[in-house]
């Protein structure tokens, strides 16, 4: 599946070529990176799926309604794109990579639009957190192409998606590595300082050296759908590993005495922010659980 267009797929055979698709029925939910199983139709362009392979892996989060939507599956690599404007929302860019960390994949930032920051002595310190914890950050600028081949190579011929705030310039980026302006975009509303949505429908583009990414639809918040409220911990790499050393087995992090999660953030071993970053997603997969999402 290499793109999504509400009951329209276009799906890439075994033989690479492209065809458009519908699915059979209401009951099967596909995304962009399933692989299907679909057949022609008979006196007709189109082709039809009739059922999704297992996945390996889903990105995916609760909607509107309390349901798990998936964005997308079987990546290898997901990028979380913040840049200089809009002004990053870093609880957002944590989910994803809480997300990242349970799916199993790897992940890095890219900070985009550095070339705003020339001339000016201004740090990221949540960059350097980052970078702490050995997630690979590549400040880099579609506007003038600085180290967005970082980005290729990261994802070193596999497939990766992007994902992040709109605005923050994915579909630029992307274009960059396709070396086609094939992905619209849009400057920042001037009204509200947020961006407009671009990518109406996800798509998987193939990017030079063999890679290919799946550009998803601008989100202006996002949070994981999360089974339960300990698989928080398992989705912030630090936080795991400090727990290793809880007194309780079954410590939340939260209020619990002799908590080594509590402990690394009070000696500054754990950034405060991102114990915070933690919290919030506990706090949101419990009014899930609730039903108050």
């Amino acid at each position: 599946m290499i793109a999504t267009y509400s009951r329209r797929m276009g799906l890439r055979l075994a033989s690479g070529e492209v065809v458009d698709a519908r699915i059979k029925g209401k009951r099967i939910k596909a995304v962009c990176g399933d692989g299907v199983t679909a057949e022609p139709i008979e006196n007709e362009t189109d082709w039809l799926i009739t059922s999704i392979g297992e996945r390996r892996n889903e990105l995916t989060r609760p909607n509107m309604r309390g349901q798990v939507e998936v964005l997308a599956a079987n990546v290898d690599a997901l990028v979380v794109v913040a840049s200089v404007a809009p002004m990053p929302d870093w609880y957002i860019v944590d989910r994803y990579l809480c997300a990242a960390e349970l799916m199993g994949v790897r992940s890095a930032v890219a900070f985009n639009k550095v070339d705003l920051l020339v001339g000016h002595d201004i740090e990221i310190p949540e960059l350097q957190e980052y970078r702490d914890i050995d997630i690979p950050v590549i400040e880099c600028s579609a506007e003038t192409g600085q180290s967005v081949d970082d980005i290729l190579e990261f994802l070193a011929g596999q497939c990766g998606i992007v994902v992040g705030q709109s605005g923050v310039g994915k579909s630029s980026i992307i274009n960059r590595l396709v070396e086609d302006p094939q992905q619209r975009t849009a400057d920042i509303s001037s009204k509200t300082g947020e961006g407009r949505h671009t990518t109406v429908n996800s798509v998987m583009i193939p990017l030079k050296g063999g890679a290919s990414i799946i550009d998803s639809p601008g989100v202006r918040d996002y949070a994981p759908a999360l089974s339960n409220v300990s698989d928080a911990a398992l989705g912030f790499r630090e936080i795991a590993a400090a727990a290793q050393s809880c007194r309780f087995a079954n410590c939340r992090h939260l209020r619990e005495p002799g908590c080594a999660v509590k402990d690394g953030v009070e000696t500054d071993d754990i950034s405060y922010r991102r114990y915070e970053s933690f919290k919030r997603v506990v706090n949101l997969t419990e009014k899930l659980k609730e039903g108050r999402f």
